[in-house]
């Protein structure tokens, strides 16, 4: 048994922020029916290479894209530009317990699939709208994407190497605004659910990534709103904790340079630290004895720090400052991520029997219940391949029905 079982999810989102989300739910047991277009399906079953290989080595369809944001869903191709398809849906969302959509501002207006339009059939429906602005505000009708949101949202004014040292605009590596975008959509859906549990009333979840990278400028967000200073890059740098950031240490034994993260959080922390950097005076010392003076006197403690860390190797460090309790990290690439033992105690890589590939490994889920395990299966390798399943099951379509919507191309 899973958490989300008996809640049924529409899902007629696409690319990343509203497939994460409700990639979410599935792996929580919900039963998500993901809504694709006839012929393309969602936009990122494209965004390759890498593609899927088969058995001879020859790229698929399948883009790892897609592959890694679409696991325990289910796909159904329809048309909403057809009327019969906006039917469909219409009638598809009377069953369901969720509906998640991403297109511009307006647009279930005019399809009749709007939250108004929905509630009125189904009252108890949880209505998730994902747009790069939100349904309010003189930026809601622009189209709004993770990249520019970066920007638009002040993460790249903080991101990347000091500008004093060279730096520039720099982007998080990863699409940060439309992940964090669907994990708090994931979040306003679950509460939505329990107060429709409660009262038979749905409600409308409007998430906006401009809103959801403002939010997660967390501590940053704070600093400028309580100082009134405006902060910039810090490199690899902790804006309000010293010493905590990537320091090079000594050379790899071929003489490639080499780096680890000392991440001292507390005045505790730093006292070990310097015990085993063999600099105890620095412990004592006024000027960085307390967080506060080393965030103060920065500019004078790093260089000191610098030197000392680069008289000792990385294995070296790590393992006297794991001893001592002190955080510290490799800075691993994705080849030695996947090789971490921890990962792999974590279960953190799931192998799945594809069609085309019967090893096929993709990330698992980071949610651990004890009692309730999330679901593991795959991604739906061919696109409207549950269609007939779907429609059968839900509405008590028969053969005849589904013949005639496809050949009207409605699905």
């Amino acid at each position: 048994m899973n958490s989300l079982d008996g809640i049924r999810v529409l899902d007629l989102s696409r690319v990343l922020a509203g497939p994460w989300c409700t990639q979410t739910l599935a792996d929580l047991g919900a039963d998500v029916i993901k809504i694709e277009r006839p012929g393309t399906g969602d936009d990122t079953r494209t965004w390759g290479p890498p593609f899927l290989k088969d058995a001879q080595g020859v790229d698929t369809q399948e883009a790892a894209y897609y592959l890694g944001t679409n696991r325990n869903k289910r796909s159904v191709t329809c048309d909403i530009a057809h009327p019969e398809g906006q039917a469909l849906i219409r009638e598809l969302a009377a069953h369901c317990d969720v509906f998640v959509e991403n297109f511009k501002v307006g647009d279930m207006a005019r399809y009749g699939l709007d939250y108004a339009s929905l509630k009125a059939i189904n009252p108890r429906l949880v209505y998730c709208s994902v747009t790069g602005f939100g349904q309010t505000g003189p930026y809601a009708d622009r189209a709004g994407y993770d990249y520019a949101v970066q920007g638009m949202g002040g993460l790249m004014s903080v991101t990347g190497e000091r500008d004093d040292l060279g730096g520039g605009p720099q982007k998080v590596g990863v699409a940060v605004a439309d992940l964090m975008t669907g994990m708090y959509a994931t979040v306003g859906i679950l509460a939505a659910l329990r107060h429709a549990e409660k009262t038979g009333d749905g409600q409308q979840v409007d998430m906006a990534l401009l809103d959801t990278q403002v939010a997660m400028l967390a501590n940053l967000g704070a600093n400028y709103l309580v100082s009134g200073n405006t902060p910039g890059r810090a490199g690899n740098a902790h804006q309000n904790i010293v010493p905590y950031q990537v320091f090079e240490v000594a050379p790899t034994a071929d003489g490639h340079a080499d780096h680890l993260i000392l991440a001292v959080g507390n005045d505790a922390q730093y006292a070990k630290f310097c015990t085993v950097a063999n600099i105890p005076e620095l412990a004592t010392n006024p000027l960085f004895a307390k967080n506060r003076d080393r965030v103060l006197n920065r500019d004078k403690l790093v260089p000191i720090l610098d030197a000392v860390m680069r008289t000792r190797s990385k294995p070296d460090w790590l393992a006297a400052l794991e001893a001592a309790k002190v955080p510290c990290g490799a800075i691993n690439n994705l080849a030695e991520v996947f090789a971490d033992p921890q990962i792999a105690a974590r279960n953190m890589v799931t192998q799945w029997q594809h069609p085309v590939k019967s090893d096929l490994q993709l990330v698992s889920s980071p949610i651990r219940l004890s009692l309730t395990p999330v679901r593991t299966d795959l991604p739906p390798p061919q696109l409207g391949q549950h269609t007939a399943e779907v429609l059968a099951e839900v509405l008590g379509y028969a053969d005849e029905k589904l013949s005639g919507l496809q050949a009207d191309g409605v699905i």
